[in-house]
C-alpha cells in the first residue's frame, strides 16, 4: 500500500524553495508515494511542472475568499450569512497596514487573523511536510493529522524574542526539522537551541539532466544587444540586496562598462527599484524581466551571473548557473561557502557595491581568470540528485539504496 504524503509550501512561484519542490516531486517514486500538495496561492508559473501523478488540492476556503474583491466579499458574507470569513480578511488587512512588516511578521498576523476560519484538512497522512517556513509549518502544524511530521528550514534569518515565541510553538509539533544547508541549521539551532536535536540537513536537490533540457527549450532575451550580458534571479526583496546591485550597475555605467543587466523577478520591491532605475538613468543598464516560469534559456545566455543577497538558505539559482558553466560573483552570505570556491568556480566578494563592481568588472577584464573559471565549472560535478536518498531515509525511517538511473524520470 503506498504511503499517503502531503507537501505544503506558499505557491509555486519561480523562487528556490519552489523550484527545489519541484524538483523533488519529479523524482519521487509514485508506485510507492501517493501525494498531495496544498498551496496557499494557485495560478503560479511552475504548476505547470508539477508531475501529474501530485493532487494539487483545491484551494482553502479562505483562499478563495481573500481572492474576492471587497465588494464581492461581502456580498458573499451577507448571502451565507457567516462573519467569520469577512472579519478575518478585515483583521489580517488592518494589522498589515499598521506596520511596515517583514515577511516574517506578515506569516504570524496572516496566521494569528485567519486560523480560526482555515479548515482542518479532513484526510488523515503518514507524513506531512511543510516545505518552507511561515503559514506552511503553522498550518501542518494545527490543521493537518499524520503520524509523522516534517518541516523544511530554507532561509537563514534571525528571529526577534516575539517571533521566536510565536514559531516555537509549531515547531513543537514536528518530528524532525530538515535545514537545506549546514549554516542555515546553525542559525536555526541559535534561534530555537531548545529544538536543534531535531534537526537534520538535506540540501536542496539538483537534477542536472532536467535543467540541461530546459536550458535548451524556451525563450531567452529577446533584444539585440551583444554587450556583456549579466543576470540576476531572485525576489524583488530586501533580502536580495538589490540596493547593491542598482548601484554597482550605476558605477559600471559610470565607468563606460558595455553591459545590460536582466533581473528575473517579481515582488513588493518592485516600484522602489523602477524608481531608482529612472532617476540614476539605467533604463537601457538593469532591465526587469518579470518571472519566466522556464528561466534556464536566460541562465545558459548570461555571461555572468551575479547574486547580491543579504542572506540565503541555500542559493538555488547559483547552483543553477554553475550547472550551466556560468561564472558567478556574489555576496558573502551565511551559506555561500556551501557551493562557492572562490576563484575557482566563481568570485565571492564583499556585500557592498564597490565590491561587487570589481569582482563583475575582474570577470569581463581578466581573460585568463574567467577561462580557468568557466573550465573549472566544466569538470565541477553537476547537482546532487543523490540527495532523494536522504529525503527516503527521513520518510521511510530506514536506510535504502537508489540507483541514479531510478532517480532521474524523462522529461
Amino acid at each position: 500500500m503506498r504511503k499517503k504524503i502531503l507537501f505544503s509550501i506558499d505557491s509555486l512561484d519561480c523562487a528556490g524553495a519552489e523550484k527545489s519542490l519541484v524538483t523533488l516531486l519529479s523524482l519521487i517514486d509514485y508506485s510507492r508515494y501517493s501525494v498531495d500538495l496544498m498551496l496557499f496561492a494557485h495560478g503560479t508559473v511552475l504548476e505547470k511542472l508539477v508531475p501529474k501523478e501530485v493532487n494539487i488540492l483545491k484551494p482553502l476556503r479562505y483562499t478563495e475568499f481573500s481572492n474576492l474583491s471587497l465588494k464581492e466579499a461581502i456580498f458573499v458574507t451577507l448571502k451565507d450569512k457567516d462573519l467569520l470569513l469577512l472579519l478575518s480578511r478585515l483583521k489580517y488587512s488592518y494589522e498589515l497596514r499598521k506596520n511596515n512588516n517583514s515577511n516574517i511578521q506578515k506569516a504570524r498576523l496572516f496566521w494569528e487573523s485567519v486560523s480560526n476560519v482555515v479548515e482542518t484538512n479532513s484526510k488523515e497522512y503518514d507524513i506531512a511536510i511543510s516545505y518552507a517556513q511561515g503559514v506552511p509549518s503553522f498550518y501542518i502544524a494545527e490543521k493537518v493529522k499524520a503520524k509523522k511530521k516534517f518541516t523544511w528550514v530554507n532561509v537563514s534569518y534571525r528571529l526577534d524574542e516575539r517571533e521566536r515565541e510565536f514559531q516555537k510553538n509549531f515547531y513543537d509539533h514536528y518530528d524532525k526539522i530538515v535545514a537545506v544547508s549546514d549554516s542555515t541549521k546553525e542559525i536555526f539551532s541559535q534561534n530555537f537551541p531548545g529544538i536543534s536535536e531535531k534537526m537534520q540537513v538535506i540540501y536542496d536537490i539538483n537534477n542536472p539532466h532536467f535543467i540541461s533540457r530546459m536550458a535548451d527549450i524556451g525563450k531567452s532575451y529577446e533584444d539585440s544587444f551583444n554587450g556583456i550580458k549579466i543576470l540576476t534571479i531572485g525576489r524583488l526583496a530586501r533580502q536580495k540586496g538589490y540596493e547593491i546591485a542598482l548601484e554597482a550597475c550605476k558605477k559600471m555605467k559610470d565607468n563606460n562598462v558595455n553591459f545590460r543587466w536582466y533581473v528575473l523577478g517579481k515582488g513588493p520591491l518592485e516600484e522602489e527599484i523602477k524608481q531608482n532605475i529612472k532617476e540614476n538613468n539605467l533604463t537601457h543598464n538593469f532591465v526587469l524581466l518579470g518571472v519566466k516560469a522556464n528561466p534556464y534559456p536566460f541562465i545558459k545566455n548570461a555571461d555572468i551571473y551575479v547574486q547580491t543577497s543579504k542572506f540565503e538558505g541555500f542559493g538555488l539559482a547559483i547552483a543553477e548557473a554553475r550547472m550551466l558553466n556560468i561564472p558567478v560573483v556574489t555576496t558573502r552570505f551565511d551559506a555561500v561557502y556551501n557551493q562557492m570556491v572562490h576563484k575557482k568556480n566563481g568570485l565571492v566578494v564583499d556585500m557592498n557595491a564597490d565590491a561587487v563592481y570589481e569582482g563583475i568588472t575582474e570577470l569581463i577584464n581578466n581573460k585568463e581568470l574567467r577561462e580557468s573559471i568557466v573550465q573549472y565549472l566544466y569538470s565541477e560535478k553537476k547537482g546532487n540528485i543523490e540527495e532523494i536518498t536522504n529525503f527516503y531515509k527521513l520518510i521511510d525511517e530506514r536506510e535504502q539504496e537508489y540507483e541514479e538511473k531510478n532517480l532521474i524520470h524523462d522529461y
